[in-house]
């Protein structure tokens, strides 16, 4: 059989959906002899690159951000052309926009079922900041606003593939009916616990060997909310100058937040870019704790990764993220503030966090493993297929 994937939540520089794509197309050519894949993206350039398992079309598409590299994928005849051209037996979007509505539109003119992936739950965003600037009518407004196109676009698909539970029951509350819950992975050969005490870790890296190392890996935008994360290193730093260093991996649009932290303290290391899968594993083994801001995650793949690799985590009670952390959450910040979020950093930094860290590794290794979570993901795409009527 033949796979597609069709995102525009790409990027050529890092990200949980490109990790997803690339850890499938390992999947199909290791475990499924004689499958497919092809990869519809937005790109600088319009080309194939490939071979006959796999291959990646890129439609030339202008940046909407320098730092994240994200582009808007706007010549969809192209994207049509590609599956007449490909003919897939299954095509997965993996975003909400013109590129979902495609998607629909060609696979249903070409006898193809489409399954959507919810990666990111993006009313919450746009809720809370009519919220902030706009009150409560003109929240209730935007909810309904955001509730009707959940509806419109998502009960098109065969099914719609939901990495939270509890997510997935809001989506359900919401009216779609066509739900599938799929977790997402980790590489568990790659994030290991191993080697966490070899000592060339951190001069390796650049950073200092004498100070509790927090570690953020993630783009800085605001809704990942870094901003709480950068403020409350900052209090830290303030009572105890000469205990914690925060290295930070990632870019966006927030860097400076993060320039304003490493000004004031001294002890911020930045890495806008990671050299690979390797370089990032031993940034995950290098450190101490693992610090997740996020209150809008769908998912979290970063935390599963840390926790494979024996790094615990801590961050801001109340996300969809709770159902994978596999440390306590006794420390975690009840609320999202700077000042929560350095009072649970400062009282998990009393704890045994390689104990912790060893626990939740081998909980994660057993679950969340890539082969164990395609097995699973591809058989709802062979129902999809076996189902489907044109």
């Amino acid at each position: 059989m033949k796979f597609c994937d069709l995102t525009q939540f790409y990027s050529p520089v890092s990200g949980g959906v490109r990790r997803y794509l690339e850890q499938k197309v390992a999947y199909l050519r290791a475990r499924c002899p004689g499958d497919e894949h092809i990869l519809i993206v937005p790109g600088e350039r319009t080309e194939c690159l490939g071979d006959d398992r796999a291959r990646v079309y890129t439609i030339a598409s202008p940046l909407v951000s320098r730092t994240s590299r994200y582009r808007a994928l706007l010549k969809l005849h192209l994207v049509e052309e590609v599956l007449e051209r490909e003919k897939p037996h299954l095509i997965e979007s993996g975003d909400p926009y013109q590129v979902a509505w495609k998607a629909i539109a060609s696979g249903r003119a070409l006898g193809i079922p489409t399954v959507g992936f919810y990666h990111s739950h993006f009313p919450e965003a746009t809720i809370r900041s009519v919220s902030k600037f706009f009150g409560r009518t003109a929240t209730d407004i935007a909810q309904e606003a955001a509730r009707r196109y959940i509806r419109a676009l998502y009960n098109k698909f065969e099914r719609t593939l939901v990495p939270s539970p509890a997510l997935a029951g809001l989506l359900t509350d919401w009216g779609v009916e066509n739900i599938a819950h799929t977790d997402l992975g980790v590489d568990v050969d790659l994030f290991t616990p191993a080697d966490r005490d070899d000592p060339a870790l951190r001069p390796a890296l650049g950073l200092p060997t004498d100070r509790t190392l927090l570690l953020y890996v993630g783009r800085l935008a605001p809704e990942k909310n870094v901003k709480t994360l950068f403020a409350a290193f900052e209090l830290l730093h303030a009572r105890e100058p000469d205990r914690f260093h925060l290295l930070v991996v990632g870019d966006g649009t927030r860097r400076s937040e993060l320039e304003q932290a490493r000004a004031a303290t001294g002890q911020v290391t930045w890495l806008p870019r990671c050299g690979g899968g390797p370089e990032l594993a031993a940034c995950y083994r290098a450190a101490d704790l693992f610090v997740h801001p996020g209150i809008l995650e769908t998912f979290g793949l970063v935390t599963l990764e840390a926790q494979a690799s024996g790094l615990p985590v801590v961050g801001i009670r109340g996300s969809y993220m709770d159902r994978i952390v596999f440390t306590t959450q006794a420390h975690w910040a009840p609320e999202n503030t700077p000042e929560a979020l350095a009072e649970a950093i400062d009282a998990a930094t009393r704890t045994d966090l390689r104990a912790a860290g060893l626990a939740a590794s081998q909980t994660v290794r057993e679950r969340f493993a890539w082969p164990l979570i395609f097995d699973r993901l591809f058989a709802i795409y062979r129902t999809v297929i076996a189902e489907y009527k044109p």
